[in-house]
This record gives structure tokens, sequence and C-alpha cells, in this order.
């Protein structure tokens, strides 16, 4: 994936390849996808984190989805299924009018997020250095 580009929903980003590192160790710079399923279906993963992180960051679901390269019928569509996967608000969204509408997460929606990022940080940190050790292909001698 082209670097600064975000994965949507739709297209995930695929796993980045392990550069080789000064030491040889081919698994330095590892990357995981996590993608959780939840009872009944659900499904959360980097593309709707990443939804509910630009949405966040750009104060509106429109703005959110357009900087992900997402309609708004979609984003709005994925903000809905998460909400009611989870049977609470992630994002509050205001109607528009002269100052215009906005959307921001909810503390549950900004507890997702984080929470899915400690995740995928530590989950990283352990299959880096679970694939670093002796005998494993591409590991450092």
């Amino acid at each position: 994936m082209p670097r600064g580009k975000q994965a949507t929903p739709d297209k995930a980003a695929a796993p980045a390849k392990a550069a080789t590192g000064h030491d040889g160790n081919r698994w330095e710079g590892l990357r995981l996808s996590i993608r959780m399923d939840l009872p009944g279906g659900a499904r959360i993963g980097p593309g709707k984190v990443a939804l509910l992180e630009a949405i966040g960051r750009e104060g509106s679901i429109s703005a959110g989805g357009r900087s992900l390269h997402m309609s708004y019928r979609r984003a709005w569509a994925l903000v809905e299924e998460l909400n009611a996967a989870l049977g609470t608000a992630l994002v509050v969204a205001t109607a528009g009018g002269a100052g215009g509408g906005g959307a921001r997460l909810t503390p549950a929606g900004a507890a997702l997020v984080a929470g899915y990022r400690a995740i995928e940080r530590r989950a990283t940190a352990f299959a880096a250095k679970q694939m670093a050790g002796p005998g494993t292909p591409g590991a450092a001698p």
C-alpha cells in the first residue's frame, strides 16, 4: 500500500513486507493487521478503526469518509453497523444548519479505538519477538 494512504474497510491494508534490519533480522519492522470477529458476525478491523479515527480527527462523518476515499453513505453505514453490533453509540452526529453539522467520537468510540490500537501494538511486539527467535526463518543468526 502506498505510504500515507489509509486502508478502507473494503480494502484493508496488506501487511507490509518485513525489511531486513541492520542485524539481518527479516522480521524487524513487522506489522500485523488485526481483525476482531464479534459474536453475531460483526467485525472490527483496521479499516473501521481508521474510519473512527478519521471522524474524530475531521469532526464529521463526511470528511472522515472522504479522507479515506469513501462516500458519506458508506461511512455512515459502517458507523451504524458498529453502533448496532456493540449496542452503544460510537459516534454522535449533530444536525447541519447555518453552522453546519458535525460528528465526534463518544467515550465508547474513543475507548474502542484506543483498545484496538493497544492490542495491535502488543500483538505486533509479541509477533516480532517470536519470529526473531532462534530457528525461525529469516531471523538473525
